[in-house]
């Protein structure tokens, strides 16, 4: 099946306390699903939203694909909660469980959810290559996770191409620093699954820049 290009926009740069109805107009200006940033404060310093507010958005927002991108030390612990809060795709981040991954994936699947595989700018293709067949996504960070606003380092490219090569018909996401500037690396380079915080949630018009990044990324999908 061949891949589309799909707009996630991070909710991270939101006005938290406004959450339903911020997301809820993303969705209405294009966004393909939500992006759902859940940190622990120990796998990166920050602290973000657990799976009561994620069910509490799920209550509002019935129908929007929602992936959360589980930035923490012990993915296992939140599979059912996410499950039961209505998440579509569990994306984790691989170097706190680098011997688990196999069974991670399963927990997932197990519990009704797609997986999505994670790595940090650190990390190399090599550590998620051998458990592809059992994720739906992989996810390349272009900046280092648990922080909203910081640059994009095209440097990580390299990492996104070689999964195309690979990896056909993958979902491959990209997040961090990403917007009408840089989306045209990315998409060049193969990512089609875009996240974008800053860049769609604080323009002007967000519908205007949901549709330039997507219409960019399909142009490159051959």
């Amino acid at each position: 099946m061949p891949v589309h290009a799909k707009i996630g926009p991070s909710i991270l740069n939101a006005d938290l306390s406004d959450l339903a109805a911020q997301s809820q107009s993303l969705l209405d200006n294009g966004a393909d699903y939500l992006h759902l940033d859940v940190m622990d404060g120990h796998f990166v310093p920050n602290l973000t939203f657990g799976h009561s507010v994620v069910k509490c958005l799920r209550n509002k927002i019935k129908d929007a694909f929602f992936e959360t991108h589980m930035m923490v030390s012990k993915p296992q612990q939140w599979i059912e909660p996410m499950a039961d809060a209505g998440v579509n795709l569990y994306t984790f981040h691989v170097e706190p469980v680098q011997d688990d991954i196999e069974s991670v994936c399963r927990k997932i699947k197990e519990a009704g959810m797609q997986v999505g595989l994670a790595i940090k700018p650190g990390t190399g293709v090599e550590a998620i290559s051998k458990y592809l067949d059992l994720a739906d996504v992989a996810l390349v960070m272009t900046v280092e996770p648990g922080f909203g606003g910081q640059s994009f380092m095209g440097d990580m490219m390299p990492k996104v191409e070689w999964l195309r090569q690979n990896y056909p018909n993958l979902d491959i996401e990209v997040d961090g620093g990403v917007g009408p500037k840089t989306i045209e690396c990315c998409a060049k380079a193969g990512a089609n699954m875009i996240v974008s915080g800053t860049a769609v949630i604080q323009a002007p018009n967000q519908k205007e820049v949901i549709s330039l990044l997507k219409s960019t990324v399909q142009n490159y999908i051959k």
